[in-house]
């Protein structure tokens, strides 16, 4: 299953990159070869960059490749350092629930009730939040999956 998802996530990851970056070639040609800048673009690769960050932090997550201190871990024998690393999963599976999911669900509610829709594009600006929860779901996901299947990740 997690390699099922680190591919679709992937997938999904290089999609919005390519989006971005064709996003910013265009507004890039339109404010300096046709003097006319285009303010779709620019709102587009704004909300383009807070996905691609967003879902990149759940997709890092999950390949444990997040910044770390890890003096503490390689000082502990295999016992102590999964007892450590279920501990640090447990507290990122926290943090992911309360921050993520449910503030970002409170924030995308929130959005959703206002009414409030962009500038340019005039999307809703619940769908640009809706990535929050999104991601605190993957990140919940794949820790999970760590805690339950801990020889393949340790070292």
């Amino acid at each position: 299953m997690k390699a099922r998802l680190d591919r679709i996530l992937g997938i999904i990851l290089v999609i919005l990159m390519t989006c971005m970056v064709i996003a910013v070639l265009w507004q890039v040609f339109s404010r300096y070869v046709m003097q006319s800048p285009s303010s779709v673009t620019e709102e587009l690769a704004r909300y383009l960059l807070i996905w691609i960050g967003i879902l990149g932090a759940a997709y890092v997550a999950g390949q444990q490749e997040h910044l770390s201190i890890n003096l503490l871990e390689e000082k502990l024998d295999l016992p102590n350092r999964k007892k450590l690393r279920i501990l640090i999963n447990v507290l990122i599976i926290f943090f992911g629930i309360t921050v993520l999911i449910i503030g970002g669900g409170n924030l995308v509610y929130v959005n959703y009730i206002l009414g409030q829709s962009s500038a340019a594009l005039k999307i809703p600006l619940y769908i640009v939040y809706l990535v929050v929860p999104i991601s605190g779901i993957l990140v919940v996901i794949y820790k999970v999956n760590e805690i339950m299947n801990p020889e393949k990740y340790l070292v």
